[in-house]
Formats: C-alpha cells, structure tokens, sequence
C-alpha cells in the first residue's frame, strides 16, 4: 500500500478530502458564494447605526426624543473675533465692524441660517477680548462638512480686512471639512496598502508568486464575502463604518494566517517524501484541525464584544466573527481544492534569491526545514526551563507594571490630533476664552406643552441655577420647537476641554440642578447629552460591561482548549500565557501614551490617557488572534508527543518546525498593524502600536521562551485531565506518523 493510502478522519480532514476530489465544484461554491453574498448586500444597502443607538443612558433618550420629535438638528458653527493685544475690546467700534463684516458675509453665502450677533446672545469673554458670532448651516447636519466651503472662505476674506484681529472659524461643519481634507484618504490609504504589504511579506517567506498570492487571495476573497454579508445581516444588527475598517484588518490577518498554517504543512509534507494526495491529506487533518480550533476560538472572542450593549462594539464584534467564520471555512475547503488543481504549480514564479530552497541550501522548503536561531533559543530555554521562565515572566510583568495606572478617557481635540491643524488651536483659544463654549452640554426638554407657564419657569430657573451653582459661566442659550413641544438648552461647562472638570459640572447640572428645575413639573423629561455627556455614558457603559466581556471569553476559550487538546494543563496555561500577553500590550501601551516614554520612536506623543473604547477592544481581539500561534503550535507539540517523542523533543520539534510560518505571520500582522499606527490621529496609533506590540510579544517571547519553558516545567503533568471530566466530548486526533519519503503502514490513521 502506498504512501497516499493513508485515511484520515474528522471534520477538518473530511472538508479536505471532499475538496481535492471535487476540485472544480468546491472553487466553484466558493466563486458562487462570494459574488452572491456580495451582490445580494449590495442590493439590499447597508443600516447604519442610529446616534439613538450608540449608547445607552440619557444621551440615548435625548437621541430617541430627537427622532420622534423629527426635528433634524443642524450643525452649529461659530465665528471667534479676538482682539490680538491687550488693549482692544469687544465694545470698541473697530471690533464691532468686524463683527458686522462676518455676519454680513456669511450671510451672503446663503448657507447659513440665523446668524446671532454676539452682542444680543451674550456671547462675549469675561475679558471683553473675544467674542462669537453663532449660526446654523442649512440642511442635514451629517453632511454639513460637504457645503461649509464659501462659508470658510467668507471668513478668510473677513480676517484678511482685519489685521489687528484674529477672525477663525470653528465647529461641527468646518470640523468635519477640515477632518476629511487632512485625513479623509488616510484610513482607506492605510486600509488599501495593508494587502501589497502582506504580499511582499509572503513573496519573501514562499519565494514563489503563485504560493504567495494564495493567502493573499483567500483573504480578500473572504473579506468581499464578509462585506456582503455585513450588509444582510446589517438590517438586523446596524452596522458602522468602523466596523468595516476593523473587520477588514482582522479578516486580512486571520484569512492569511490560516492559508499560511495549511500551505506550509502540505509543503512539508511533500519535502518529507509524501505524495501530492497524501500530504493534502496530512495537512487536511492537522493544520485544518488547528485552523478549525483556533477560528472557532477567535469567534467566541469576538463574540464578547455582543456583551458591551454598545452597538459600536456590537457591529464590530458581528463583523470581526463573520470575517473569522467566513475564512475558517474558506480555508478548509476552497484551499485544498487549489492546492489539488495547482499542485506543483504553487511553486510557479520563483524568486531565486527569495526562494527558501536557496536560502537553506538544502532541499527542503516549509515549515519543516527547522530555523537555526530558534533551535539556539530553544536549547537554552531547555537547558534551564526554570531560569527562563522567571526571566521572560519578569521582563513581562516589568512591560506590563505601567497598566496599573491606566488612566481612559475620550481624547479631546487637541490629543488626538495635537497642534498639527489650525482649527485645534482655534479649538483651543474658544475653550480658553468661553470655557465650555465648543462642547456644551444640551438638554432636550420634553413637556405636553412646552410653552406651559410651570414649564417656562422652569426653564428659565433651569438657566439662572445653571450659572448660580458654578456648573457653567454662561451664557446658557434656549431654543424652543413649539410644534414639538421639546426646547433645547445648551450650556457652556466649566472645565472646558479639561474632561474631569467638565465632567464634574455635568453632574452638578445632572444630580443638583435639573431636580431642582425642571424635576419640579410633572410629565417633563429632560435628559442632558452633548460630546462630555456621551463620552461619561459611554465609559460608564464600558466599565459595566468589562467584567461580563472578560468573564465570557476566558471561560469559553478555556473550554475550548479543554476540549480541543483533553488536557486541564494546557487550558489553564494558554489562558495564563495569553493574559500575560494582553499585560504586557496595556503596560506599552501606557508608558508611550500616556506617560510619554519613547513616544517620539512611534512618531507619537504621551497625550495623558488612553483612549477609552481601546483596552476592551485590545483585549478581545488579542486573546483572539493569539490562539491561532498558540492552537498551532500546540497542536504540533501533541502531535511530536504522540509520534513517541519526549516531551522536551516534543517541544522542541513543535516550536522549530513552526518557527517559520509562525513568524512569517507575526510579520504580516506586525506591519499591518503598523501602518496604522503611522496615521495621524492618537486613537488609531494607539490602536496599531497596541496591536503590533502585542503580537510581536506573543510570536517571540510567548511561543518562543515562555510556553516552551512552561511545557519542559511540567512535563508528563502538561497532558493531566482529572478523570472526573473523562466524559468530556473527545474533539482531539490522532495525527500522522512521522512523515518519511517511506511508503505507510496499512494501520495509519489521522483522525479528530
């Protein structure tokens, strides 16, 4: 009986097998089910997230009063007119010429509407130096950005009138504008250079276009898929362009990791002897059980993200567990199926100094021709496994100490962005003259009449006590929607951009002021909302659902390596290893951004806080992501161990023939990541130093020093299940002999 005689059983292997039999159709349904998924979602339009259902909380109800009401808010714009020396003031008749100049000419522009002189509205500094002329652009808000053009013109042409002031624009429309100008392209530049990053990567590590254009393909295969599908499922679930973004990140790097893991089996099986069917088979049963592991394991990670109640977090975790779902399968079915139709021909387009066979100088390729430098590291890891642990676990919790103090917050302008644009000082100046004055709080007001006298008086004490408990300085404006029946009253709060004084105010006006105003009159709802009471919804929100998130993905991945591997040692130790690893990605997280060490090498600044929707984030999708090394290269450790190796051998097999596709894939999602930790906006480099650091740390010091050390600590006991829990369902196999250009015994079995 010949080498390709040998049977295999199990989900992965049966996938596998159908595939390489019925080539042409499994390409096929996977050609079929991308266009049509693609052209159904494109058919039937994508739901965006309402603003009434990013939150929960007041700023929700005041969203959802809003609606009901039909009352389309729109961008409100603001004119700052400063006097540039101590000596000049608001009341002087050169100052007041300049205030009628701007209200003239962008009244002129016929895109703006109600235009308020700020001496009828209040709205001049406590120093007589600064004022601002309010008004409102015409149309829907969201697309505000896209028509406040002539306006910002009509203010440069003011200001150039004008020497002797500063005359600058600011707010929700030009912000917008400005935005979209400065880094409007910068995501989708990142987004679009992300695949010929991973591609280069690829050329180097296969050496063969054909080879690496493959995972390349499946990934982009499946994230096409997966756009279609979030468009479906989207009339169910809203779904927001964030979402999108990082679905297509965590598509790219599980979709290429999975066609990696595959491809570099069946490669080294066939270096090792085997056939083309046979090594098909083998890769089919080992490396498609560990992507059928791991993927089901990022799932259930993502899936946390459904436990926030935040539909931000909600899409995000829908779209990343679509992605995984949608590559796992594609992984196992539609690439064994080319890897049939191509065989030899996956080595088409070599790149000879490129090539691994050139680089080894001997006649292996893939995964299993074994990498020096990680056999030196795993001899002296093996040599004193006690000494290596504690030096890599003291290095990691040294990286990780600085994530005690953590401190998270919504970044304000000027962090996020720092004084690289002119509207982040005007941000600045208008704060600093009128605390408050650009992210004042909003109350919606809601009564049977709005115009009732206990109702008005009620607004109007509402705006006396406003001022009178030290919550704002004024001046607090009122808009009444008399057919509604809801006013708005915005108020200015203390603090400014300075988010815990701010934050401070809002609760004197949630929990003093309000009860004792508009609390007073039955039947009216009054919540408060407005950028610092979302972004205190939105933490409150966060903070609730942490323990909830952290609670359901480590008991779920716990179990599913309980069952994956049938060993109590090696679910607790994956859990352990991989919260080790999240640490240490908080612990350099807070040291560049928020403490500011080194914060220059990454091109960034320490901005005093890490932005708050990224620790929960980090953590899901790290967890996630890590199982797919750690599944992997377990699995070739157990596999070592069942072939009749010792443990320390076995260790040392599974983590040197994994080396390479490992780290080729710890490169790729290095860079990825990366890049977007070259953008310019302090959230996303956070997001890609956070990213990138923490799979560097897994794919080296983790899989590298830590869990082989763990391994040879243990020993015998790495494989200890208590007896009570025998009766668990058996989801491990029985992996193929060792692989040898021999023909195999007739009892060869590779099973899950």
């Amino acid at each position: 009986m010949g080498n390709g005689d040998v049977r295999v059983r199990g989900i992965a292997a049966r996938a596998g097998g159908w595939s390489a039999r019925h080539r042409w159709a499994a390409v096929g349904v996977w050609v079929l089910f991308v266009v049509l998924t693609m052209g159904i979602g494109s058919a039937m339009g994508s739901v965006e997230v309402k603003d009434s259902d990013q939150l929960k909380g007041e700023t929700s109800t005041a969203a959802h009063i809003v609606e009901e009401a039909g009352i389309e808010e729109p961008a409100v714009e603001s004119v700052l007119i400063q006097a540039k020396s101590d000596g000049t003031r608001a009341t002087d008749p050169a100052f007041r010429a300049a205030v009628d100049d701007v209200m003239k000419a962008v009244g002129d522009t016929g895109k703006v509407m109600d235009v308020t002189s700020p001496y009828a509205a209040g709205t001049i500094s406590k120093d007589g130096r600064s004022a601002l002329v309010q008004f409102d652009v015409r149309g829907a808000s969201d697309t505000a950005g896209e028509r406040i053009e002539p306006v910002l013109k009509a203010v440069e042409g003011v200001q150039e009138e004008h020497g002797t002031l500063r005359i600058e624009e600011i707010g929700g429309a030009s912000m917008m504008k400005t935005f979209d100008d400065a880094f409007g392209d910068d995501f989708q530049k990142a987004e679009y250079s992300a695949v010929p990053v991973a591609l280069g990567i690829l050329l180097i590590a296969f050496g063969a276009v054909v080879a690496a254009l493959l995972p390349v393909a499946l990934a982009v295969t499946a994230i096409i898929a997966t756009m279609g599908l979030m468009a479906i499922v989207s009339h169910v679930i809203p779904m927001s362009d964030t979402a999108n973004s990082v679905m297509l990140l965590v598509g790219l790097a599980v979709g290429v990791d999975y066609c990696l893991f595959y491809l570099r089996r069946e490669r080294e099986e066939r270096a090792a002897g085997r056939d083309a069917q046979t090594a098909l088979r083998v890769a089919a049963a080992t490396s498609g059980r560990a992507i059928i592991v791991s993927g089901v394991t990022v799932c259930v990670a993502m899936a946390g993200m459904l436990f926030t109640g935040l539909a931000e977090f909600e899409a995000m975790g829908l779209a990343s567990l679509m992605v995984v779902a949608v590559a796992m399968v594609g992984s196992v079915t539609v690439l064994p199926a080319l890897l049939s139709l191509l065989g030899g021909r996956v080595e088409k387009g070599r790149i000879p100094f490129l090539h691994p066979d050139k680089r080894r100088g001997n006649g292996r390729s893939g995964a299993g021709a074994e990498s020096h430098f990680w056999n030196a590291v795993l001899r002296v890891v093996l040599a004193k496994p006690a000494l290596s642990l504690v030096v890599a676990t003291g290095a990691l919790l040294a990286v990780a100490a600085p994530a005690v103090g953590m401190k998270t917050q919504n970044l304000t302008l000027d962090q996020e962005f720092g004084d690289s644009l002119p509207i982040v000082q005007t941000y600045n100046r208008v704060n600093e003259a009128f605390p408050g004055g650009s992210e004042p709080a909003e109350v919606v007001v809601k009564a049977k009449d709005i115009n009732a006298p206990d109702v008005r008086a009620a607004l109007a004490d509402f705006k006396k006590e406003a001022v009178a408990s030290g919550a704002s300085r004024g001046p607090v404006e009122i808009k009444v929607h008399d057919a509604q029946n809801v006013a708005f009253v915005y108020v200015p709060l203390v603090g400014g951009s300075d988010q815990d004084r701010a934050g401070a105010s809002l609760d004197t006006l949630r929990d003093e002021v309000r009860p004792a105003t508009l609390g007073e009159v039955d039947g009216v709802e009054a919540p408060i909302t407005g950028q610092v009471a979302g972004n205190k919804d939105f933490n409150d929100q966060l903070t609730g659902a942490v323990v909830p998130v952290f609670a359901f993905v480590v008991v779920f991945a716990f179990l599913l390596m309980l069952l994956s591997f049938r060993s109590l040692t090696i679910a607790v130790t994956s859990i352990v290893l991989n919260l080790l690893s999240v640490g240490a990605a908080y612990g350099i997280l807070v040291a560049v951004f928020q403490h500011g060490w080194g914060a220059s090498l990454v091109g960034a600044e320490g901005v005093g806080a890490i932005i708050t929707w990224l620790p929960l984030f980090l953590f899901v999708i790290l967890f996630g992501l890590s199982m797919d090394y750690h599944v992997f290269v377990v699995s070739r450790i157990r596999e070592a161990r069942l072939r009749g190796r010792t443990t320390k051998e076995a260790i040392r097999h599974g983590v040197v023939t994994t080396a390479g596709v490992v780290t080729s894939a710890a490169v790729i999602m290095v860079a990825v990541f990366a890049i977007f930790g070259t953008l310019s906006m302090q959230s996303m480099k956070q997001m890609g130093v956070g990213l990138a650091a923490a799979v560097l740390i897994d794919a080296t010091i983790i899989r590298g020093v830590l869990l082989p050390a763990v391994m040879a600590l243990l020993g015998e006991r790495n494989w200890y299940l208590p007896t009570w829990l025998n009766r668990l369902p058996d989801l491990t196999h029985d992996e193929s002999p060792e692989p040898a250009p021999l023909p195999a015994r007739e009892d060869e079995r590779v099973r899950i």
